[in-house]
Parts: structure tokens; sequence; C-alpha cells
């Protein structure tokens, strides 16, 4: 790690004790969080995986997903797949979850639930307060979730969506512009190449990054995004 650089490995980044490197906290099996995704709380922001990821069982199967340098502010909740309730049959009600003679008369509950996978978060994402995102659904990277929305379903990689059920609000740049981004994928370089890029990643300018990227990305061979 170079000096002065924040260091991945910290559960608070900074002097103000609010934002917290979450993947340094949390210890659930099928909780999985990218270095420097921070989890913004003035409250408790240690508290991400009690708080902020509901219903989580892992011997249910799902998982929750976030990549690298996203950011998280407080009161967003995770909603995890056991939340759901067997829609199949006349009854919504979970009898097997009270035990004893209720759960002896009817299947296995987890069996039962409908199952919409993991939830997956992309890197460089931003996601407002008190956003609820529901399960299987996946954020592309770059994306941006208003403050209290809904995410029922996939969003766009560089889009902004918003409400309940969220909706496209608008696409953060053009075709060309969002498929080189996510051609270079700045979140997976080290640290001192991050560094360099730092100033233009950071600059309103964007013709000047399309041509930094236009430049870096010529003698790549083009991927499947």
């Amino acid at each position: 790690m170079m000096k002065n650089m924040p260091d991945p490995r910290a559960v608070f980044p900074n002097e103000y004790h609010t934002s917290c490197f979450i993947k340094n906290v949390v210890q659930a099996p099928n909780i999985h969080i990218g270095d420097y995704t921070y989890y913004d709380d003035p409250m408790d922001p240690t508290g991400f995986e009690r708080n902020n990821v509901l219903f989580n069982w892992p011997e249910f199967g799902d998982q929750l997903i976030i990549g690298k340098f996203c950011a998280i502010a407080s009161g967003t909740q995770f909603i995890m797949g056991s939340a759901n309730h067997r829609i199949s049959s006349a009854s919504t009600y979970p009898f097997a979850v009270f035990g004893g003679a209720w759960a002896e008369a009817v299947p296995p509950h987890l069996e039962q639930l409908p199952r919409k996978g993991d939830i997956v978060v992309g890197n460089d994402v931003w996601i407002g307060r008190q956003c609820t995102i529901l399960p299987g659904v996946h954020i592309g990277d770059g994306a941006i979730v208003a403050a209290c929305s809904v995410v029922s379903r996939d969003v766009e990689p560089y889009t902004i969506v918003g409400g309940n059920p969220a909706q496209l609000r608008k696409r953060r740049f053009d075709p060309e512009l969002t498929g080189l981004l996510l051609r270079l994928r700045w979140w997976d370089m080290e640290p001192e190449r991050l560094l360099e890029w730092l100033p233009l990643l950071c600059d309103p300018d964007l013709e000047k990054l399309r041509r930094a990227l236009q430049k870096e990305l010529k003698d790549r061979p083009q991927e499947a995004i």
C-alpha cells in the first residue's frame, strides 16, 4: 500500500467514523463486499450486516454481492430471499416457522419459498438514503439509485433510477462513453495506477476523459460487456 493511500483493510477510513469499509465488518458467509465500498451512517456504520441486510438466512442459499468503490447511504436495506412467503397455496402464513404441530403438518418452510436469486451490486454504485433493494436484483456498474427508491428489477450500468418502483430517470453518458468505462474497469486497477487516473475520473470534462479512454483502450481487444 502506497504511503498516504486509504487502507482498504481499515474499518474507518477517515477521522469522522461515520463511513465504514463494510468488507471489514461483515461476517455472514453469503455476504461478499469489494474493497473500498462504504456504508455511511452517523449512528451505527459498523452495524450494516445486522441493520441493513434483512432476513438473511445463509441456509436459504442466496447471496448479497457488492462490488468495489460503492457508496451506500444510511437506511438502505437489502431484503434477502427468505423474506418471501409461499404464494402458491391458499394461505401465505408461514406456519412452519413457529414449530410444533404446525411444522409437522406442512412441508419444510424454506422449500416452499419463491426464489429470486442473488442480489448483485456492481462497482462504483451510489445508493441514496433509505433505499430498499429487493431479492434477485442486479444493479450495474456506475449506476445511481435515488434516495427512498424501491428497486424491484435490474438496473443497467451507468443509469440513474428512482421511485417506487424504481424507474429509469436518465442515462449518465452516451453509449460510447459508457462502453469505454465498462471496458476500462478502473475499479480493478492497482492503487498506483488508479491514482494516475483519478484526475480524469473526477473531471467534469467528459470529452477529455473520452479521449484518454480511447487512447488507453485502442490496442486492447474488445471484450463482451
